[in-house]
């Protein structure tokens, strides 16, 4: 089975600042990253932004600005926020690049030679803010507006020649696709969206645009620009150098492991983009995972609200490993998740303050006093102390699952009661009161839960990587050793060195009066 994994977030619209939606995508794809990466994988990690269409020329116009000059400065925020949500991704595309063009220009070819690609004129529903096409039943009056149902943005009615890809070809390829692979498309609830989607059956779909002229142009028409999405979602080869497909890059990582999405735009990486592919000869993607969107206050976040979490400044107020846990913990992956500021403060408290943070400072400061500030040896371990280290390891396949099928829920509820576990062992041994009575059994205790200390933070390292760093140099793990084998071997726990200091890792947020 090959140890290589690629995943990638969408690449972000630069027409305005990052959004808590934004980092939202960002976190869940970074999480997977880092957890394959202690898993023993080789991850490419993608992230990047979309600096074409009509709306950035717009932007662009409004700003006074030529269109490049602005992507470059939006652009460059994008590249900003992957350093403040303490990202590992491995690069970063943008689709002014020439390489992508390089990309585009190659799909663009596949699709004429294939014969899925023809000129006629498009006239419908189109919306700028979506950069997407919307048929009639899509369509809703609201105060005086035309309004697309699915994302509440303004459509105009638009009439110009147009390629046309014959999207229609590919009905039935697609839903036997579906069928045929059940995790493509997941959660399921995206999956029946789709589904239902495709059965009511396809129309060709417009692939460029004469009204504006910011993009790619057409190979062998240049009035006209390739349509916005079908340049985007090339984004995710153009970085593994296709089209060269002897490249080590694109034969080590294509096709894509997971693409994680927001919902808004299931439709394009779910639909359109698969059949892109089949028309180019080339693999689909393994899995396309659509989240939910994140509502402020049980509401979705717009200007027109005032409402919009901006993370940048809950990140200078509380934290990145704070916000990181927190958006993993109370937001039900898949579904839409209201976040308030009022559950963030609890989630700090009582799970990272006062479940986590305080075994950590507890158990650290009993063996500085009473150990010479060294783990004791493993000796005479009880049943108890064997049940507790092997529970565990015992779930570890079932902890890989979750992961691999993106139920992030499940493995943090999971692991959040390791933790909950280890502070009931410690408080129930009492080490304290084997002081003078049986130094041996206090030495066992203590070995055992610092055992379980190390296994939590290896398995919380993927969500809240500084904290969990602080907490494992403290026992002199290594970087090199924060893997999941680490969990399965014995005697990885170093008893000969002093622990390290460790300051309060998580301060406690006071409730405003």
């Amino acid at each position: 089975m090959s140890k290589n994994f690629y995943i990638t977030t969408p690449i972000y619209y630069p027409s305005g600042k990052p959004h808590m939606g934004h980092a939202y995508s960002s976190i869940l794809a970074d999480i997977f990253a880092r957890f394959k990466r202690i898993e023993g994988y080789n991850v490419y990690f993608l992230t990047g932004t979309d600096e074409h269409g009509q709306k950035i020329q717009k932007e662009a116009e409004k700003n006074k600005k030529e269109p490049k000059i602005f992507c470059d400065e939006i652009s460059e925020t994008f590249r900003s926020l992957t350093k403040i949500l303490n990202l590992t991704n491995n690069d970063f595309i943008r689709t002014t690049e020439p390489r992508h063009f390089k990309s585009v220009k190659e799909i663009w070819t596949r699709l004429i030679n294939s014969g899925d690609i023809y000129l006629d004129k498009y006239s419908g529903w189109y919306s700028v803010s979506d950069e997407a096409y919307y048929d009639k039943d899509e369509i809703e009056d609201k105060d005086g507006k035309k309004i697309s149902k699915i994302s509440g943005s303004t459509v105009e009615w638009v009439e110009e020649e147009s390629y046309f890809f014959k999207l229609s070809k590919f009905q039935k390829k697609l839903l036997d696709h579906y069928k045929k692979n059940e995790d493509f498309i997941l959660p399921a609830s995206r999956k029946n969206e789709v589904v239902s989607f495709v059965e009511k059956g396809l129309k060709d779909l417009s692939i460029s645009r004469t009204s504006f002229s910011w993009g790619i142009p057409v190979p062998e028409n240049k009035k006209h620009v390739i349509y916005v999405w079908l340049d985007a979602l090339t984004n995710y080869l153009s970085a593994l150098n296709f089209p060269n497909t002897d490249d080590k890059m694109y034969k080590s990582f294509w096709p894509a492991d997971v693409h994680i999405i927001g919902k808004d735009i299931l439709r394009f990486h779910a639909v359109y983009w698969p059949a892109f592919l089949l028309a180019a000869n080339l693999p689909l993607p393994k899995r396309v995972f659509g989240h939910g969107w994140i509502l402020s206050d049980d509401k979705k976040m717009s200007k027109s609200l005032g409402n919009i979490l901006d993370p940048i400044e809950i990140i200078e107020n509380y934290g990145i490993d704070q916000l990181r846990y927190y958006l993993i913990k109370d937001v039900s992956l898949g579904n839409d998740g209201s976040i308030s500021m009022e559950n963030l403060k609890n989630c700090i408290n009582n799970d990272l303050a006062n479940n986590y943070g305080n075994l950590c400072q507890r158990v650290f400061a009993f063996i500085k006093k009473n150990c010479d500030n060294k783990i004791p040896n493993k000796v005479d371990l009880k049943e108890d102390d064997i049940k507790l280290i092997n529970n565990i390891k015992n779930n570890i396949p079932k902890l890989v699952e979750y992961i691999n099928k993106q139920n992030l829920n499940e493995y943090i509820k999971k692991v959040v009661n390791f933790s909950f576990e280890a502070n009931k062992y410690f408080n129930d041994s009492e080490p304290w009161a084997f002081k003078k009575k049986d130094q041996t059994r206090m030495h066992a205790i203590l070995y055992t839960i610092v055992e379980q200390i190390k296994n939590i933070s290896i398995l919380l390292n993927p969500i809240i990587p500084i904290s969990t760093k602080k907490v494992l140099n403290t026992i002199n793990i290594s970087d090199k050793d924060i893997l999941i084998d680490s969990i399965k071997k014995d005697n990885i726990l170093d008893c000969n060195s002093e622990l390290k200091s460790l300051d309060i890792l998580f301060k406690k947020i006071e409730n405003d009066n």
